[in-house]
């Protein structure tokens, strides 16, 4: 899927062809994601074949020539047994070794990684790009450092294999990435390893640069096709989330298809793209704020990724000048200035006194009111004066009884209100410390950590997500059940209680 890779696995997904669509319309397994995360028990070609001989016999089983030809994946951490008396970092620390895999081969959908790794749990059973830094955050406090640097090794493997690190480990995942938090990995494990790990990761910060900037000398030709970098109306470079393909993700085959009937010719990019923001879904990607079905991914420069990019920038600053390379250090040094102020010049609103994302066909901010304007905040981009405004708006808007916000729509997708997330969390509780707003980092901190430790004692787990608004309730919303284990909860939680 990824174009131009002489290490892409086969996509044995792909050569079942009507197989694979025969199996996810008609549903057979409740959740789309298992039939993708299958594993042949031979040549799929047989598989295929043998298929094609039996399927229009009266007697024909789809779901038992499933399960006859492939092994079914089973849910993660589902018979791990909580001990609710020890406490819950007793529990998160014995869950490490019970989320921890290795992908030392090639199976069926899954990619080989060289190091272990995290998952999040329930349905996600490999390790997810942007989810695994907000996890290391609780392996540095459980001091499982060896864990830390493995992951990273694993993304450093994919840059060097594919040019980029995929959304997660599966052959399906091969078309986008996810929010580049690789940099702030980078500077994570420095604070356990010293800052010779900037050194050593230069080659992949760079290469990953690269794939977010691809097309940036061929910008202006009429013929280029846009990626994930835009041209805005003066000529300033930003970017936008994008995906290389427009067909229904197999892994929610059904769900997409279904929507194609109501959308437009691109709607399979535009889901993909919101995918790939980690956001999969929230009305913040939707034309009418509310239906999947208008989602304009691709139209939207948002304040996140920008910001990360930013971050991506300083990076690639700090290892070129530690390793003497002057020029370069200096060339991303003004890439790094030119991109936080075209984030002040296009991002920031003044009379609103709030950051926006920026919707393209309309040349003009959207009027989208989300915690993603924690970012700048989160990276040091924002002037006193603006973090001040932010700070105002997340405590009059967007905290809760359990928390922040992800954004003050309702809609139903589970990135949406009432539901927070912890990775976010922690990016508005660190940008708020970063600005000295400590009593209200501290509110946020304590609000969603006693939110975590009351879902804990009722019900013995942790969960991906949670209603930040009734804390008795549970967090619905998405394309699935509410996921426990979980990998970015766990860490979020353990950093925050011990960050003082």
């Amino acid at each position: 899927m990824y174009q131009n890779s002489p290490h892409t696995p086969s996509l044995f997904i792909e050569e079942l062809e009507e197989l694979f669509s025969a199996v996810q319309l008609s549903a057979i397994f409740p959740d789309q994601k298992t039939f993708p995360d299958c594993i042949p028990k031979r040549l799929v070609t047989e598989i295929l074949s043998e298929y094609r001989a039996q399927y229009d016999a009266s007697d024909f089983d789809l779901k038992v020539f499933i399960t006859e030809n492939f092994i079914v994946p089973k849910v993660e951490a589902v018979h791990f047994k909580s001990e609710v008396s020890k406490g819950i970092e007793y529990h998160i620390h014995s869950l490490w070794d019970v989320l921890t895999r290795a992908a030392a081969d090639h199976h069926g959908s899954l990619l080989a990684l060289p190091e272990k790794f995290v998952v999040p749990g329930g349905r996600f059973r490999e390790c997810f790009y942007w989810d695994s830094y907000f996890t290391m955050l609780g392996l540095q406090v459980s001091k499982r450092i060896d864990l830390m640097e493995s992951m990273i090794e694993n993304f450093a493997y994919l840059i060097d294999h594919f040019g980029f690190i995929p959304n997660g480990n599966r052959t399906y995942f091969l078309s986008r990435s996810q929010p580049p938090f690789f940099s702030l990995m980078i500077e994570l494990l420095s604070e356990e390893k010293g800052d010779g790990i900037y050194e050593h990761y230069l080659p992949q910060l760079i290469k990953e640069y690269a794939f977010w900037m691809a097309g940036k000398n061929i910008l202006n030709l009429q013929n280029y096709i846009e990626q994930h970098l835009v041209m805005m109306p003066n000529g300033e470079l930003l970017n936008r989330y994008y995906d290389q393909l427009n067909e229904p993700r197999p892994e929610s085959y059904l769900e997409d298809t279904e929507t194609m009937k109501q959308g437009g010719k691109n709607i399979c990019l535009e889901i993909r793209a919101a995918c790939e923001s980690g956001w999969d879904f929230s009305s913040r990607w939707f034309k009418d704020h509310q239906n999947l079905e208008t989602a304009c991914t691709t139209d939207i420069v948002p304040v996140d990724l920008n910001s990360l990019l930013w971050h991506l920038e300083k990076t690639i600053e700090k290892a070129e000048r530690r390793s003497g390379n002057t020029i370069n250090a200096d060339i991303f040094h003004k890439k790094a200035a030119c991109r936080a102020q075209s984030i002040r010049k296009y991002l920031w609103s003044d009379s609103k006194q709030t950051y926006f994302d920026y919707q393209r066909s309309a040349e003009r901010q959207t009027d989208f009111h989300s915690i993603a304007i924690a970012y700048p905040l989160f990276m040091g981009i924002s002037s006193q004066k603006e973090a001040d405004a932010i700070a105002g708006k997340l405590e009059s808007d967007f905290l809760k009884e359990g928390g922040l916000l992800t954004t003050l729509n309702s809609s139903g997708q589970q990135w949406d209100a009432p539901n927070g997330w912890a990775p976010l969390q922690w990016v508005a509780y660190k940008g708020l410390l970063n600005y000295g707003h400590d009593d209200l980092a501290e509110k946020i901190r304590s609000s969603w950590t006693s939110l975590i430790e009351k879902h804990f004692t009722e019900t013995g787990k942790i969960s991906e997500k949670y209603n930040v608004e009734n804390t008795d309730l549970r967090a619905t919303g998405g394309e699935y059940p509410n996921q426990d284990g979980f990998g970015w909860t766990n860490g979020v939680y353990l950093k925050m209680k011990h960050q003082h």
